[in-house]
C-alpha cells in the first residue's frame, strides 16, 4: 500500500514537471517563430558586452555582428589573417571601426579602422575660358 502511493506520488510530480517544461520549451519556440531576430540581437548584445570588458566600444552606436563562416575565403584580407570559423566581426559603421573577436577564448584578435562607402570623387575642373 505504501509503495503504491509513494509510486502515485512520484508519477504525478513527474507529469507536472514534465507539462512545465513543455509549456515553458512551447513558449520559446513561439517566441522565436514569432520574431527570429530576437534571439540574434539577444545573443549580439551578450557578446557586445563580453567584449565591452575587453575593450573600450564606441558609445552610441550599435553594431553590426557577423560569424566568421569560411575563413579560407578571407586569408587575402590582413584583418582576417588570423580568422578562424565562428570568430565574430563587430562593424561600428559611424566611429569607422571593425573588431574580430574570438569568443571561445574570450580575446581580441584584431582592430582595424574601416572605409565604408566609395570615396568622392572630385569634380572635373571646368575649361578656362578663351581670352
Amino acid at each position: 500500500m505504501k509503495n503504491t502511493k509513494l509510486i502515485t506520488y512520484a508519477l504525478v510530480v513527474l507529469f507536472i514537471g514534465s507539462a512545465a517544461a513543455a509549456f515553458y520549451f512551447y513558449n520559446q519556440y513561439t517566441a522565436i517563430k514569432d520574431n527570429p531576430q530576437r534571439v540574434a540581437q539577444a545573443d549580439a548584445k551578450a557578446l557586445v558586452t563580453k567584449l565591452g570588458r575587453l575593450i573600450v566600444l564606441p558609445e552610441g552606436e550599435e553594431p553590426t555582428v557577423a560569424t566568421v563562416s569560411d575563413p579560407e575565403a578571407l586569408k587575402d584580407q590582413p584583418f582576417f589573417a588570423n580568422a578562424q570559423k565562428g570568430f565574430r566581426v563587430f562593424i561600428y559603421t559611424n566611429a569607422k571601426k571593425a573588431i574580430l573577436y574570438d569568443p571561445v577564448a574570450n580575446k581580441i584578435v584584431e582592430v582595424a579602422p574601416i572605409n565604408i562607402g566609395a570615396p568622392a570623387t572630385p569634380a572635373p575642373a571646368a575649361p578656362a575660358p578663351k581670352k
